[in-house]
């Protein structure tokens, strides 16, 4: 029993989950500074976050096994758990956690929808209708290059505008704004992981950015994209949409730099694992200063 709640946790891909926990804080600290903050709404925003971020998880990697993409040979099995790959987990098991996790994500969509507006609820439809349409037939849209798009706008303004709202009731320019860079860094992820699959994604006949664009040019869409998140942060200093504690970003810098570097010369089968480590540092540091910002 305690293998298969092993398999289950690894199965959502737990790891992924701070990206939410960014997006959503992201979101809660701009709304903080801008007023009153209620941790119960904040608190019911994140947890249904995650219960859609868990069944887009698993219901990605149903299809993805149905399609051939993920085996035991792709590189993706090779550095993190996969139990449906390694046949730890049955794939209707799977497909049908996936819609119950959905349901209870949508749930605390409705509730919070009924609580404070019918965005959340045209936000909430947005976000399931796009983890479903993923990788999902008929749309299928990750293997027809858009896959990088939609996870920008997931993570990026779609998550952080639908926290804020959710305390004052209103959209913010302020939280776009801010959440521009972010998200980019949170679609990288993807692109890194397509950079590393281009021949093994071919052969599955799909199209991604990396396919479209070439190895050498997706590098340098990745490396032009990193360049412009840690830019936008002095321009939005200087905007008034951020305060100067969001210097403290640049910290990651180092980081970024060392997998630049790394990918220049062979791109690594953890390239999208490098790339989430960013991303966790870069947003971290960008939630500190706008915790300080709200607080001091």
């Amino acid at each position: 029993m305690t293998e298969l709640y092993r398999n289950w946790f690894l199965a959502s891909r737990p790891w992924s989950f701070i990206m939410t926990a960014i997006s959503t804080g992201v979101g809660g600290a701009v709304a903080a500074i801008d007023g009153p903050f209620s941790w119960g709404l904040f608190a019911a925003t994140l947890l249904g976050a995650v219960f859609l971020h868990a069944a887009t998880n698993l219901i990605n990697d149903y299809y993805d096994v149905q399609k051939g993409v993920d085996t035991v040979e792709a590189a993706t099995a090779q550095y993190r758990p996969h139990p449906l790959v390694e046949g730890k987990l049955r794939p209707k098991s799977v497909l049908a956690a996936s819609f119950l996790l959905f349901a209870i994500g949508a749930g605390i969509g409705l509730w919070l929808a009924a609580e404070r507006g019918w965005p959340i609820l045209a936000i909430g439809t947005v976000g399931v209708l796009a983890s479903l349409a993923y990788t999902a037939p008929p749309v299928s849209y990750k293997y027809i290059a858009l896959g990088e798009f939609s996870v920008f706008l997931m993570w990026g303004p779609l998550m952080v505008e639908g926290t804020y709202y959710v305390q004052h009731q209103q959209f913010s320019a302020h939280a776009l704004w801010i959440s521009i860079p972010f998200g980019t860094i949170v679609a990288l992820v993807l692109l890194a992981n397509n950079l590393r699959d281009i021949a093994h994604d071919k052969s599955r006949r799909i199209r991604t950015i990396a396919i479209v664009l070439g190895a050498q040019k997706g590098f340098y869409l990745y490396a032009a994209l990193i360049a412009a998140a840690y830019a936008s942060i002095p321009v939005m200093i200087l905007a008034g949409v951020l305060s100067w504690w969001s210097l403290m970003v640049f910290f990651s810098v180092p980081i970024a730099v060392s997998i630049l570097r790394i990918m220049s010369e062979k791109i690594p089968k953890d390239a999208d694992a490098r790339t989430a480590r960013l991303d966790t540092v870069f947003g971290v540091l960008l939630l500190i200063s706008l915790i300080a910002e709200a607080l001091l």
